[in-house]
């Protein structure tokens, strides 16, 4: 008998390990990125100020991850804006402009745009001030190693004998930005030289990283070594992969070594690229859940481009219906929520669209979500509620002209009378039974749950 409960219990703590390692998140992460507002020339100030509003505002709804994108070892010169195409002369042959660096070939931030980083403090005081308010913190990476750092020949801590340039693998480039290598996996100190830089990012208090370049093409192995740096960090880290498009074929692989993937390239505020994102979505139906979710990328929502890097500063291009569209789209779809808006800048639209909770309960508590129908005009996406006969519907009119969206419950597996509850609108539309169906306005949505009256 003893022997059985030890079994057991032996059995439990294997399934508890396993779980520390895929699934860092029981819910889609839901948070703010600098990216879409500020591209490479966030300062700290700002990001500090995107943190306080999250708490003040969007923290009890949910919203906690504060992120900060690409380049910040970089020294953004004053007043200038980093857009797409990124600048392939970032660095040339002489690496100038010298990005931060330690001794050990590792990023720092740049202390003119992130002070609190000056003496080697790296993002330390900035995650503190975002711990403090009750946030977590995120930052963006290339994958590989600094060019700089293979020519200047670093040693790789934690591998005695080892430089950089011996790990580095000098044919592997990313072909949008010209600063690092990839690197060889299969070279001893490789996966040392990514331990070190978890082991910097965990003594920083990270819990999230979007290691960017690593997902189209589709870096197996460094995928994997990331995966592995995290285990060993001693700290809890979110691993997110970009770009898309992340290949379907590596469904199996990206679910068991990373928490969130890119389904397609940047996401920005057109509408043919809501539409593409529904087919995107189709693709990867059915993968989602337990730790790890399809992206759809940021939420085109808010102020946008203040400093790059896609056209000129201003508020979503989006219309009302399409706003609604984008957001409901990603809820129902279970896609992490990362706006990409500067949130001091945000108007009453922009706090309804954050702050519904019963819509962000979608996202959050939805179960498998699925397909119902598509065609020319419009589309429905339906998910479970775990525990509950419940259903979420999402209604969508991809067409041209108002219409009538509707829903066939039998489809559903659902008989008799349905309670049908709009969730924008939190408030309850009555029992129908066989049918429903709502006009909505052109690129519109509205969201609702079904709850079978007996």
């Amino acid at each position: 008998m003893k022997f059985g409960y030890l079994l057991i219990f032996a059995c439990a703590f294997c399934v508890n390990v396993y779980a520390q390692k895929t699934v860092a998140t029981p819910a889609p992460p839901m948070g703010w990125n600098s990216y879409n507002c500020f591209g490479s020339a966030v300062h700290e100030d700002e990001v500090k100020a995107n943190a306080a509003y999250l708490a003040k505002y969007l923290k009890p709804h949910g919203w906690e991850y504060v992120v900060v994108d690409f380049l910040w070892s970089y020294d953004n010169p004053p007043g200038s804006n980093i857009g797409n195409p990124f600048q392939k002369n970032l660095q040339d042959g002489s690496f100038v402009p010298w990005l931060t660096m330690d001794k050990w070939g590792r990023l720092l931030p740049q202390p003119d745009k992130f002070p609190s980083a000056f003496g080697g403090h790296g993002f330390k005081p900035l995650s503190a001030y975002v711990h403090q308010l009750g946030l977590k913190f995120g930052i963006h990476v290339m994958r590989g190693i600094p060019r700089q750092s293979v020519w200047a020949k670093t040693p790789v801590l934690g591998a005695d004998g080892i430089t950089a340039d011996m790990i580095a693998d000098t044919s592997s480039k990313c072909d949008w930005m010209n600063h690092m290598y990839g690197l060889n996996m299969d070279k001893p100190g490789a996966q040392a030289y990514l331990n070190s830089l978890l082991k910097l990012y965990a003594s920083w208090g990270v819990d999230f990283i979007k290691v960017d370049d690593i997902a189209r093409p589709y870096h197996k192995k460094e995928i994997e070594g990331y995966r592995k740096a995290i285990e060993q960090c001693g700290r809890p880290v979110i691993l997110s992969i970009s770009p898309g498009e992340t290949p379907v074929s590596e469904s199996e692989h990206v679910k068991q070594n990373a928490n969130m993937w890119r389904m397609a390239d940047d996401f920005w505020d057109n509408w043919k690229e809501i539409l593409h994102m529904f087919d995107y979505a189709k693709r990867w139906e059915g993968t989602g859940g337990n730790g790890h979710w399809p992206d759809c990328d940021m939420l085109q929502i808010g102020k946008l481009s203040k400093r790059g890097p896609v056209g000129n500063e201003r508020y979503s291009r989006f219309t009302d219906d399409e706003l609604y569209t984008h957001i409901t789209f990603w809820c129902i779809y279970r896609s992490p929520l990362m706006i990409g808006g500067n949130l001091p800048e945000n108007r009453a639209i922009e706090q309804k669209l954050f702050t519904n909770d019963e819509v962000l309960a979608v996202n959050q508590h939805g179960a498998d979500p699925r397909q119902l129908y598509k065609n020319e005009d419009s589309m429905v996406w339906y998910s479970r509620i775990p525990g509950s006969r419940d259903i979420y519907v999402g209604l969508f009119n991809i067409g041209e002209n108002n219409r009538d969206v509707s829903i066939d419950f039998a489809a559903l597996g659902l008989k008799g009378k349905i309670l049908v509850r709009d969730l924008w609108q939190k408030q309850n539309i009555g029992a129908y039974q066989n049918t429903f169906k709502q006009t909505i306005n052109k690129h519109g949505a509205a969201l609702l749950r079904l709850t079978p009256a007996n």
